[in-house]
């Protein structure tokens, strides 16, 4: 779940955050780097590790949506919990409340077309269709996002894509758009990292976006 904020980790790093010894955690990640699951990167004297794809990101928020909830039992945990609901990354892209209310409010000014999830739907799910609506130009270029296939897509990767969110059960935006928008965002100081995958919307970036998507929901 750390790597799933798809930045690149020490073995060190990743130890303390799961409890494990340093060489235990090597071990694990040896495994995972041999399965195809993770990569590693020699940088100076460090081995940082980043998971292999957003598919596997896409696999590690759906084992998220099956595993047994753990146990809240300190203040510290509750208010971790709080956060990454209240918005995270996603691999590269928003998810939690803050990734949905900007979905809704994108289908909302005709700048995306989705259909809703059905109640029961899982993480990890095929994604559903989803397709670029007619106010997308003037939307995105308010938002800062270049979303012409050419900008979003310099892979072979999806520049269109939804995905299941896992605590909210509603749809975010994956895909080369949703990683465009996070890293705009970013870089414009509209969102800014906490610990871990938790983001935060900045007051700067709370009136940018009222003022490009009137009416989104950014207190749900």
């Amino acid at each position: 779940m750390v790597l799933a904020d798809g930045r690149a980790h020490p073995a060190s790093a990743l130890a303390t955050a799961v409890g494990l010894s340093r060489p235990a955690a090597t071990a694990h990640l040896q495994r995972l780097v041999t399965g195809g699951l993770v990569r590693v990167e020699q940088v100076g004297r460090f081995r940082l590790h980043s998971l292999a794809s957003p598919e596997v990101a896409r696999l590690v928020e759906a084992l998220a949506a099956v595993a047994p909830p753990q146990r809240v039992t300190s203040l510290k945990a509750s208010n971790t919990a709080a956060a990454l609901r209240a918005g995270r990354t996603c691999y590269d892209h928003l998810a939690g409340r803050l990734g949905v209310a900007v979905a809704d409010a994108l289908r909302s000014h005709d700048a995306v077309h989705f259909e809703d999830p059905p109640a029961d739907i899982a993480a990890g799910a095929s994604p559903a269709p989803i397709r670029l609506g007619p106010a997308a130009d003037s939307i995105f270029t308010a938002l800062h996002v270049s979303f012409g296939v050419n900008a979003i897509t310099p892979t072979r990767r999806a520049a269109l894509r939804l995905c299941v969110d896992w605590s909210e059960r509603r749809f975010h935006i994956a895909g080369g758009l949703g990683a465009a928008m996070l890293e705009s965002w970013l870089t414009r100081d509209w969102v800014t990292r906490r610990s871990g995958r938790s983001v935060c919307l900045t007051p700067y970036g709370c009136k940018k976006l009222q003022a490009a998507l009137p009416g989104i929901n950014l207190h749900t």
